[in-house]
């Protein structure tokens, strides 16, 4: 069986800005139905990449692809309108004066019978056909949301392209929306390139996350490897909270209040940076093991003094000052759990969710 061939291809995108590269060396392939988020802080060059693959901005170097075929190099350029790619962004720009129904319509091409098929088509869809004849005005944010998907669905374009599409949204609103517009864009057998900054809403919503800083894709895979597969120290701080113990490394072992962790291919004298998340640490009331949430551990415990802790909705968050010193450590555990202030427990890490990296 051949591969399936890429429904998007990029290809060593780079973009300049004053000389300084604000994409740099960026490539992807996304499958048709396959939802690829391109994840990272403000000002990385996620939006920038976006204008790239859309036409709106030229790259510097590097090709975009769509179904095989080149459409656009630094010498070839195919139009923007003509690349069957859909725009979907924060502000849903829709327009004031016309009708929902003349929305959804606009820059559809065909016979009046087949676009009206096609606007009640995609508003049957999205649950809005009662609203067919109405105005932007009379819409909640997340109807206008959902318009705006079905305008940019409308021309079935073999490609969507989302910059930040639900952070205009409350909180009640995003999720219902997001799962909404997912099943309607996996049903049109799109592929879809979505950019957010919020790691919640890329692990909830892509086959495969794509982590970018500084202009570079950092890592890329399944939303798990890239949890659980931390390339690096700010990989792991993206994604949650990360407590850091620092130790050197000697005969391949790096030794901390917790016991030794392996650290294979790293140099004996290298700094070294042992990183976990908070859930991973075990708490108990004293060094025989009772305590709030017991886990598997084969970590050593140490004894830390309850700083503060909080109850955050699902699950409490307790911060401790240790006895050796060092950084003050976090603990989560689900439900509540609000120890007092000066209270003295014992913390052991789970070895096996421990990332080590050189400092």
């Amino acid at each position: 069986m051949q591969p399936q061939i890429p429904r998007l291809e990029i290809r060593n995108l780079i973009r300049l800005y004053d000389g300084r590269p604000v994409v740099d060396d960026v490539s992807l392939q996304i499958l048709p139905g396959q939802v690829t988020c391109l994840l990272g802080p403000s000002g990385c060059g996620k939006s920038t990449t976006l204008r790239l693959i859309a036409g709106v901005e030229m790259q510097d170097s590097g090709e975009i692809y769509v179904d095989g075929k080149l459409v656009c190099d630094t010498i070839f350029r195919v139009p923007p309108e003509r690349r069957q790619i859909g725009l979907i962004f924060q502000d849903f720009v829709l327009f004031p004066h016309l009708t929902v129904a003349n929305n959804v319509s606009f820059g559809l091409k065909g016979t009046k019978d087949e676009k009206r098929a096609r606007v009640n088509e995609l508003l049957d869809r999205v649950g809005l056909q009662r609203f067919i004849d109405g105005y932007p005005h009379q819409l909640s944010g997340g109807e206008q949301q959902r318009v705006a998907l079905a305008r940019a669905l409308a021309p079935r374009p073999r490609i969507m392209l989302m910059d930040e599409p639900f952070s205009g949204l409350d909180n009640r609103l995003r999720d219902g929306i997001r799962d909404e517009t997912l099943s309607l864009l996996k049903e049109e057998d799109t592929a879809v390139l979505l950019v957010t900054h919020e790691p919640d809403e890329a692990m909830r919503m892509a086959d495969e996350i794509a982590l970018m800083r500084n202009g570079k894709i950092v890592q890329q895979g399944a939303p798990y490897n890239v949890y659980t597969r931390p390339v690096d120290r700010a990989a792991v701080s993206f994604f949650s909270d990360a407590n850091v113990l620092q130790a050197q490394v000697n005969g391949a072992l790096a030794q901390t209040p917790f016991g030794h962790f392996l650290a294979p291919g790293i140099a004996d004298g290298t700094d070294v940076d042992i990183v976990f998340r908070p859930q991973h640490v075990r708490l108990d009331f004293d060094r025989g093991g009772t305590g709030p949430n017991p886990t598997p551990s084969d970590g050593i415990a140490a004894r830390g003094v309850v700083k503060r802790a909080r109850f955050m909705g699902h699950e409490s968050l307790v911060e401790f000052t240790m006895d050796y010193g060092g950084p003050v450590l976090k603990a989560t555990v689900p439900n509540v759990f609000i120890p007092a202030e000066g209270k003295v427990m014992w913390l052991t890490i789970r070895r096996d969710r421990c990332f080590v990296f050189p400092a």
